[in-house]
């Protein structure tokens, strides 16, 4: 069965419930969980669309709350895996597409399933904004699993 489990996590309720709902899994099934956060790669004003002039420079404010956004969701997955005596370890990194990260950082610890949570957006919305999901089960070579 599956040994070693990709958890993507944003800090969203549906999110967090994916993380309970991985940790029973995986528990049930003796598996390890590696919970993962996309955090936003730094794009400078010119790239985001805005007008900037002068120097750009990094906002370092920004980088930081990021990482400290990073590092309070990953240590809260961390606390429910622990609850529910599960083997997992954390993973962060940065990607233009999260659905890229998703996909990977499955590659990169040889995750043979992706365990995550559908917002499950409809209409204008979804097709608007697109899914993230959608996107990892489209691009992905390994058996997502879809928490609602």
């Amino acid at each position: 069965m599956y040994k070693k489990i990709l958890v993507p996590i944003d800090g969203s309720d549906l999110a967090n419930n994916a993380v309970k709902q991985a940790c029973l899994f995986a528990k049930a099934i003796e598996a390890k969980l590696v919970f993962y956060y996309a955090k936003p790669a730094y794009q400078p004003d010119i790239i985001a669309g805005e007008i900037g002039f002068g120097v750009v420079s990094m906002d370092v404010n920004n980088i930081n709350s990021i990482k400290r956004y990073a590092n309070e969701i990953l240590s809260l997955a961390s606390q429910m895996a622990q609850v529910y005596q599960v083997s997992h370890e954390k993973l962060t990194n940065e990607f233009t597409f999260p659905y890229e990260g998703i996909i990977a950082a499955a590659d990169s610890k040889q995750c043979d399933l992706i365990f995550m949570a559908s917002h499950g957006r409809h209409g204008v919305s979804a097709v608007l904004l697109g899914s993230e999901t959608q996107k990892v089960l489209t691009h992905c070579k390994i058996p997502v699993l879809v928490c609602r």
